[in-house]
């Protein structure tokens, strides 16, 4: 099948996708969750205020009005504007899209730079104390919560000895990098453990195919078969594992952007959760179902590109 058809088609399995999701998010946000404005108002609230807060929420509408204008801010992306903040949901995610990227785009290469990198070595030693002291070490990493990575960062190095900024952001190059440099850390920390252990997996379950014994029997080095072979065979697990996590480079750390004050759309998910303002998080979700879609379809495309035995259908 033409790559550009298989793509039309894909693009086309978005709608009913994206009609699911929106329902999912209609029933989470208008039938699950607690009513908004008792969160907003606060439980003292009058009968009167939560009635008047409704209608000027859009909230005492019908329910398929509501469901409806879910569904138009899917496929336009007017989300409307935040409860809270009354600025334009659009405005707010471009101002805080690029602090995001600021610090997930480099810790996320670095990472699997470094994964990459440790995951071969150990592969290629396997059996030896350096494989086995690197899965101990990936399982440790992988057993302490983010959070203490944090708390670590900021009181140690950043407060204690003073190696880096405690928080706070800076617009512009070069003014944010001293504000990101801990929290990329802290990134590539977070992320070394299970992707070494997820690369190694990979690369071994590829070491021990009968095509490894038949290029060890023609003479081929150990060198050239793990990288020039088993590496090329091992990309269809390695491109999904990446791919699928760029979606969330993309919509930012809750966490991190939280502890380190960066503005970015990490901080502005949390911020909208802990305050009621359903249209933002609503907005945050879309755009990560979107995001996966269209990074799940790249995928599958990558896969033609370095397996010619996969056919897209």
């Amino acid at each position: 099948m033409n790559i550009y058809v298989y793509i039309f088609r894909r693009i086309l399995y978005v709608i009913p996708v994206l009609l699911g999701v929106c329902l999912i998010i209609f029933v989470l946000f208008n039938l699950v969750s607690p009513d908004p404005t008792l969160m907003m108002l606060g439980r003292h609230a009058t009968l009167k205020q939560m009635l008047e807060l409704r209608h000027e929420l859009g909230l005492d509408r019908s329910l398929p009005l509501q469901y409806l204008d879910i569904v138009k801010s899917a496929f336009t992306f007017d989300f409307g504007r935040s409860w809270s903040t009354k600025q334009e949901i659009v405005e707010m995610i471009r101002n805080g899209a690029i602090p995001s990227l600021t610090v997930t785009v480099p810790s996320f290469i670095i990472a699997l730079a470094i994964s990459l990198v440790i995951a071969l070595f150990v592969a290629f030693y396997r059996g030896a104390w350096y494989d086995r002291f690197s899965v101990l070490i990936c399982v440790g990493m992988m057993s302490l919560p983010s959070l203490a990575y944090i708390l670590f960062g900021q009181k140690i190095l950043a407060y204690d000895l003073g190696l880096f900024e405690i928080s706070g952001y800076e617009h512009g190059f070069p003014a944010f990098i001293p504000y990101v440099i801990l929290p990329c850390v802290i990134w590539i920390m977070l992320s070394i453990g299970p992707d070494v252990r997820f690369y190694r997996t990979v690369i071994l379950d590829e070491v021990y195919m009968d095509y490894v014994r038949t290029a060890r029997a023609k003479g081929l080095s150990e060198t050239v078969i793990l990288f020039k072979h088993v590496l090329k065979n091992a990309m269809i697990p390695i491109i999904t594992w990446v791919v699928i996590q760029i979606p969330f480079l993309i919509l930012g750390a809750l966490l991190l952007e939280s502890f380190f004050g960066i503005p970015g759309l990490g901080g502005i998910t949390l911020n909208a959760i802990n305050s009621a303002d359903f249209p933002v998080v609503r907005a945050m979700t879309i755009l990560s179902a979107v995001a996966y879609i269209i990074f799940s379809v790249i995928t599958d495309v990558l896969y033609t590109l370095v397996d010619p035995r996969v056919r897209l259908k």
